[in-house]
């Protein structure tokens, strides 16, 4: 007899895995399914401390500081807590042992059954397609870009944003920041960020500037890392069209639109799901309410603001919002169904800007979504 799980997952990423090893916990009867489910992670993983569910194995924790400092371009110390996870640490602490692991790629997921590359089927009463961000066919959208190496240093600081011009970059030219971060064991990753382009800023273009910003090659004069993702879902993440499974993690909306932070709100949501498949009930609406759709649009307003600012304003806008109250910074970056917070925060800011740029704002917000997603008009 064909077994039928409770849940499948596709993708054994940070987000498919974590779900997993929850549904686990909770005695569900769970497939996953990935071509390479033990390959060592080698993202650099930053969350807000804030965001770290109850059940995050503290040892995961690379390095951490209870501060971060911006440069916009004043210096400022923001009381947010901020860790870098250690990725091979995280996921072993996320055990599957207890998981019908199917080695092979997913040809078709709907939303009762995977199709694999192996020729069999995988049924389960909830499946979720959680392969990120990398996986969506969605180019021509907002995406964000970085380049950086891994230098040695003792440094414990994390530069969470350094707008200040990089080295010999023209100053006509797209923005770009700084991002500095400790990793434990005497490492540092140095890089340098697109926050938000439609088109980005390339990567090589990137690496360019990281070692312009700090006057000396990159490692080997190569990258340890290269970042390149979209920042909207390809289509509204709480609709579901036929037989589609529920997206999860950053491909599923799971992402703050305005910042690119996906881990800690795929880390949160994980007991969501669980815990409505536990009780029979629906995880897909349980994941999105009301207050969470409308959080997740007010962000997509915020990206739209931000792709409507030349480089000069983009710096001015952060200036304004890292003078806000830190509760409400916290509540921008945080989370991803206060919706009220969110919609406070931006309030915040908007009397803090310079008068063009209210103008720039309001115009931006008038014209739209800033790609074709998120078109639903139902909350």
């Amino acid at each position: 007899m064909t077994t039928i799980y409770d849940l499948a997952v596709v993708g054994a990423g940070p987000a498919g895995r974590s779900l997993a090893h929850r549904a686990l916990a909770a005695r569900l009867r769970v497939a996953v399914v990935d071509p390479a489910p033990d390959r060592i992670w080698s993202a650099t993983y930053g969350v807000y401390t804030a965001d770290l569910p109850d059940w995050f194995d503290d040892s995961a924790v690379a390095a951490s500081a209870p501060t971060v400092t911006v440069f916009t371009p004043t210096e400022r110390v923001i009381p947010h807590g901020y860790a870098i996870v250690d990725t091979a640490v995280f996921q072993r602490t996320l055990g599957i042992d207890g998981a019908d692991v199917r080695v092979c790629f997913a040809l078709a997921v709907t939303a009762s059954t995977v199709t694999c590359s192996d020729g069999r089927q995988v049924r389960a009463t909830h499946v979720v397609d959680a392969r990120g961000a990398r996986s969506v066919d969605h180019q021509s959208g907002p995406r964000q870009t970085a380049a950086g190496s891994v230098v040695p240093s003792d440094d414990a600081s994390m530069v969470l944003m350094d707008w200040r011009p990089a080295g010999r970059t023209p100053p006509d030219t797209a923005r770009s920041f700084s991002y500095r971060v400790a990793l434990g064991g005497g490492r540092r990753l140095v890089e340098e960020t697109c926050l938000a382009g439609n088109p980005p800023i390339a990567v090589d273009a990137l690496a360019e500037r990281s070692r312009a910003r700090n006057g000396r090659p990159l490692v080997d004069d190569g990258l340890d890392e290269a970042v390149d993702f979209p920042l909207v879902a390809r289509t509204t993440p709480w609709r579901r069209v036929a037989d589609e499974p529920l997206r999860f993690g950053a491909a599923g909306g799971l992402m703050n639109p305005a910042t690119g932070y996906s881990v800690g709100q795929s880390l949160q949501a994980t007991d969501v799901v669980v815990e409505a498949i536990v009780a029979g009930r629906d995880p897909h609406a349980a994941l999105w309410p009301r207050r969470a759709r409308l959080a997740y649009r007010l962000r997509v307003l915020g990206l739209t603001v931000l792709l409507s600012l030349d480089s000069d304003d983009v710096v001015a806008f952060f200036d304004a919002f890292f003078r806000i109250d830190p509760k409400l910074q916290h509540r921008y970056l945080c989370g991803r169904d206060d919706a009220v917070g969110v919609l406070r925060a931006m309030a915040a800011v908007f009397p803090r800007l310079p008068m063009r740029l209210r103008r720039r704002a309001v115009a931006a917000a008038a014209s739209g979504q800033p790609s074709a997603p998120v078109t639903d008009p139902t909350l």
